[in-house]
């Protein structure tokens, strides 16, 4: 770390508390819209979660679906260096003994050090949702605990509703942690099921809940109100010594504490040990890991973890993180195992030029005045609808042409495309194109599903054999968005492109009033890119 990045309004505990950390991405989290991770999916995310030091990770409900069941029989071969996997499951039902109850039998064949269950705190949950006496589900509670205990080395009751519970009725909320812990659960966890309790509020139920119970507390928050960051921290600073949370925040409705939030600010800011400063390097990658592995977008916005997260792009935001990161970045990047990123676009200034020069590996001086040839060019070009902050493939490409360094590795003579549709069939498209190479022409044709996809496959085809290394090459992303709304079809488009190879991946841009044209513009900043940095490695 850099000594003279030193980041001011950190709130230190006492360092000598150490605080565990409970994921439930792979159940809790797997609950969240559009999330469905197989079984081998969640195998990965144990094996990740492990080696960012994660204490306990709950694998799944194993008496709710085969998935779950057989993720516990396959975990057991697995070797794990920090964690205990968890087996999740409610108190028996109403009627059945302990010994009867099919849920806590599957809890116990699962095989699990630690078992978690859930019962009812609220007495509106009692009456209304299980529809028995506020007496039988007290003894409920006590009867599947005893009856874990006598099985399972560590049981962990999660309090479901607690904080609506405590609010409506105290008294039965606190009688019901009072029979968890006279049955000798090892941990009471205080839950924020619905996510709608305000910070005070909360901190006011823990105050009371300490006066009565000595067990070691836990707290699961949800996140309905945007509270359940701020409310996990605050349950920290009353005492609370496990916290519960899922990666990115996934969850049912708005989802759960997110642990990518939690863990920095425990470890960072108030100075909690909760994993090792070499683990929390690693935290950015693992809440990538889990997005790719819930096939959803990584959001960029996330704090920490999100590739905005360091993200610069006002010139006089620039020019100060030059002179010292402290004036816009309140942690350093790489403590995250995040990095700095400087964006290029209209808002730019030359200290933004001389920062991707630098990024680029190119030796531009302060007063050269291709720096502001190349600014008046880029905010000519973002002007006319091109956008080079997720295109910073074609912005070197641009900024290597403006210092006479771009090499040229072909020139493009002609492409035509047709697309063709009979009848009821699928259509298909069909891209010809001729490219001069040295002094080599090559004229070459190939079909795809779309007129962009034949037009990537020629032209690919065509260049191959001069330069194999873009069989590499592939393409993840491909974005068309409409600049200028009112001119219907003939309107001005923007093509964004992501590709990449085993090594990194890249951004370019290309825009036309043609989307052919505009991605051909941006297909090929793709290419040249990954040739430039063939030659520069």
């Amino acid at each position: 770390m850099d000594p003279d990045h030193v980041y001011m309004g950190e709130s230190r505990l006492n360092s000598s508390r150490s605080i565990k950390i409970y994921d439930t991405t792979l159940r809790d989290g797997s609950q969240a819209e559009d999330i469905a991770f197989s079984m081998e999916d969640k195998i990965r995310i144990t094996q990740k979660l492990d080696e960012l030091g994660i204490h306990y990770i709950e694998g799944g409900w194993p008496g709710s679906n085969p998935k779950d069941l057989q993720f516990f029989q396959e975990i057991r071969s697995l070797s794990l260096s920090n964690a205990k996997v968890v087996a999740f499951g409610s108190t028996c039902r109403a009627g059945l003994s302990p010994e009867e109850d099919l849920n806590l039998q599957s809890l116990i064949n699962a095989g699990t050090q630690v078992v978690t269950i859930f019962g009812k705190s609220w007495d509106l949950h009692v009456l209304e949702a299980l529809n028995i006496s506020l007496e039988q589900n007290l003894e409920i509670v006590s009867q599947s605990i005893r009856f874990l205990k006598k099985r399972v080395p560590e049981v962990i009751f999660d309090a479901e509703h607690f904080f609506d519970g405590f609010k409506k009725n105290p008294a039965y909320a606190l009688s019901v942690l009072k029979v968890a812990q006279d049955s000798q659960a090892d941990w009471i966890v205080l839950c924020d099921t619905n996510g709608g309790t305000l910070p005070h509020d909360l901190q006011q139920a823990i105050r009371e809940v300490r006066k009565t119970i000595s067990r070691p507390l836990g707290i699961h928050v949800h996140n309905d109100s945007e509270l359940a960051v701020a409310n996990s921290l605050l349950a920290v600073q009353e005492g609370i010594t496990q916290v519960h949370g899922t990666i990115n925040g996934y969850g049912e409705r708005c989802g759960n504490a997110n642990l990518c939030s939690i863990i920095p600010n425990l470890k960072l800011k108030m100075g909690v040990d909760c994993i090792s400063e070499v683990q929390l390097q690693k935290i950015t990658e693992v809440s990538r890991f889990v997005a790719e592995l819930a096939n959803l977008p990584h959001p960029k916005y996330l704090p920490y973890v999100g590739n905005s997260a360091f993200a610069h792009k006002g010139g006089v935001h620039v020019s100060a993180i030059r002179k010292s990161p402290l004036t816009y970045e309140h942690i350093v990047p790489e403590q995250v195992g995040n990095r700095q990123r400087v964006l290029i676009s209209d808002l730019s200034g030359e200290s933004n030029i001389l920062y991707k020069a630098a990024e680029f590996g190119i030796d531009l001086e302060s007063k050269d005045p291709n720096i502001r040839t190349l600014l008046e060019n880029l905010k000519q070009l973002e002007h006319e609808g091109f956008q080079f902050e997720g295109a910073e493939g074609s912005f070197e490409i641009l900024m290597k042409k403006a210092l006479g360094r771009h090499k040229k590795f072909f020139e493009l003579l002609g492409f035509r495309v047709i697309v063709e549709k009979k009848e009821e069939n699928h259509s298909f498209s069909e891209a010809t194109i001729m490219v001069r190479v040295g002094d080599q022409i090559e004229h070459t044709a190939a079909v795809g599903n779309g007129p962009v996809n034949a037009l990537d496959h020629a032209i690919r085809k065509a260049l191959e054999k001069f330069y194999p290394e873009l069989k590499e090459v592939k393409l993840f992303d491909f974005k068309v968005r409409i600049l200028t709304t009112k001119d219907g079809t003939a309107a001005r488009t923007r093509v964004l492109i992501e590709s990449g190879d085993q090594q990194s991946k890249w951004g370019t841009v290309g825009v036309s009033e043609n989307i052919i044209e505009a991605s051909w513009q941006a297909l090929v900043d793709s290419i040249d890119y990954k040739l430039l940095k063939e030659e520069d490695s």
